[in-house]
C-alpha cells in the first residue's frame, strides 16, 4: 500500500531536482540547517542518527565534519539523491537507501535519533510519517520553514514551486506534534542569515550588487533579530524556520 501513496510524478521531480540541484546553494542551506540541530541538540548524545528525506546528503556532511555522532544513516525517495549522498564520502555513514517516502526499512527502535529537516512541508499525508519515524527511533529533531503568513493562500504558485504543500507556524507544528504523541524538549526560531540572503539576492535571482542593498539586508536581518528577542510574539510571525528537539511518549492521536 505505501508504494502507491507517494506517486510516480512525486518522486520523478525530486530525481529531476537533485540531477540538476546547485551545490553552492544547497551547502549555505544546509550550513545553517546542520547547526540549528547541533544548538537543539546541545547536551544530548546520539549513536545512531537517521536522518529522513537526507536530500543529496549536505546536512549529513556537515554533521560528520563536526563529529555529531558516530554513526549516521539516511533514506531519500529520489534516487539522485541517494547517489549524491554515496559521492559525498561522508565519515561514518553505514547505509544510504531509498524508499517510498512512508516506510522505513528498519526495525522497532532501531535508532537514537532521526533527523527530519524541511521534509514535512512536503509530505501529502504527514501524519503517516511521523507515525512511521516514531516506530523507529527514540528522539528527534524536526525542523520547518515557516512558511505562513497572513495572505499565504495569495502565493500557492510560489509555495507549490518549492514543493511546499503544507504551511507551518511554530503553534502549528506544536500541535501537529503533541497530538501524534511526541513531547517537546526544546525548540528554536531562526531568522534567514544575511549571507543566504544575499547569495539569494545576487547570485540565484541575479540582482545587481549595491553598497545600498548590502546595507539594506544587513539593517533588515538586524532589526527582525532585536524584535525576536523582545517578545513571543514576534519570535513567531518574523521567523523563517522553526526546530524542535522531541522525544516520543506512550499516547496516540485519539482522533474520531
Amino acid at each position: 500500500m505505501a508504494k502507491e501513496i507517494i506517486s510516480g510524478n512525486v518522486k520523478n521531480a525530486y530525481n529531476e531536482f537533485y540531477k540538476t540541484h546547485d551545490e553552492a546553494w544547497r551547502m549555505l542551506g544546509a550550513k545553517y540547517k546542520a547547526q540549528h540541530i547541533i544548538d537543539v541538540c546541545k547536551g544530548q548524545s546520539f549513536k545512531k542518527v537517521l536522518e529522513v528525506g537526507a536530500g543529496d546528503g549536505s546536512i549529513l556532511k556537515l554533521l560528520s565534519d563536526q563529529n555529531f555522532a558516530p554513526e549516521y544513516y539516511a533514506v531519500e525517495i529520489s534516487d539522485s539523491g541517494v547517489a549524491h549522498i554515496k559521492s559525498r564520502d561522508i565519515r561514518n555513514l553505514i547505509s544510504v537507501q531509498e524508499f517510498d517516502g512512508y516506510k522505513l526499512p528498519f526495525e522497532d527502535d532501531s535508532f537514537d535519533l532521526i533527523i527530519l529537516s524541511h521534509v514535512l512541508e512536503h509530505v501529502e499525508h504527514e501524519r503517516l510519517l511521523l507515525r512511521e519515524i516514531k516506530r523507529v527511533s527514540k528522539n528527534f529533531v524536526i525542523e520547518v520553514p515557516i512558511d505562513y503568513k497572513p495572505g499565504v493562500d495569495k502565493r500557492i504558485k510560489h509555495f507549490l514551486a518549492y514543493g511546499h504543500i503544507n504551511v507551518y507556524t511554530p503553534t502549528s507544528l506544536r500541535y501537529l506534534l503533541q497530538t501524534e504523541g511526541f513531547e517537546i524538549k526544546k525548540d528554536l526560531t531562526s531568522i534567514i542569515e544575511p549571507e543566504v540572503t544575499r547569495f539569494n539576492t545576487f547570485i540565484n535571482q541575479k540582482k545587481s550588487k549595491s553598497f545600498i542593498a548590502e546595507i539594506k539586508i544587513a539593517a533588515e536581518y538586524a532589526v527582525k533579530n532585536v524584535l525576536v528577542k523582545l517578545s513571543d510574539k514576534f519570535n513567531e510571525k518574523l521567523a523563517n524556520a522553526y526546530t524542535v528537539l522531541c522525544t516520543k511518549t506512550d499516547k496516540q492521536a485519539d482522533i474520531f
